[in-house]
């Protein structure tokens, strides 16, 4: 695997079954994450139907985590009725970690980035997409390049403690 690639689901807080067909992780209100589908299915070539569909253009040698939120949330300032929660980027943090650390993917904005980064880090046009771009537990985090920075920030940081 080559990256990791953050998201919310723009659903509540539960884990859903269509969440579960997208990603390879979902994380839910309380923190707890659950596995989704297999990450070897995103390894190419990828078989239609199978793999987690989870960026437009960047799913081969990509693993997707999402975490179960945003629900009606607008870029705008709303963030709906099931913001991102401080704990659900703490477990996001730590699973990053794990998987930087197993699959030796180094920590970068070309490697670790959220779906917001995709169209200015890797060139690949998406549509529109803006998760994770804001904090809302944070709003001095209000920006994908911020929010990307602190979390990549702290995957480094748990890998040179893993590396000790």
């Amino acid at each position: 695997m080559q990256r990791i690639i953050w998201h919310w689901t723009a659903g509540t807080y539960s884990v859903s079954a269509l969440d579960r067909q997208h990603y390879h992780f979902v994380i839910d209100g309380e923190g707890h994450y659950y596995d989704a589908v297999p990450i070897e299915n995103n390894v190419p070539p990828l078989v239609s139907g199978k793999y987690a569909a989870h960026t437009l253009g960047s799913n081969s040698g990509s693993i997707g985590i999402s975490c179960a939120a945003m629900a009606g949330a607008r870029e705008t300032g709303n963030y709906g009725s099931f913001p991102l929660l401080q704990r659900q980027i703490d477990t996001l943090i730590t699973l990053s970690v794990a998987l930087c650390h197993y699959y030796e993917i180094p920590v970068s904005p070309k490697t670790t980035l959220s779906h917001a980064e995709v169209q200015t880090n890797l060139g690949i046009q998406q549509r529109g997409k803006w998760d994770i771009a804001v904090f809302p537990f944070d709003l001095c985090f209000n920006t994908a390049k911020k929010c990307g920075d602190y979390i990549r920030a702290k995957v480094q940081e748990g890998l040179n403690v893993h590396i000790l």
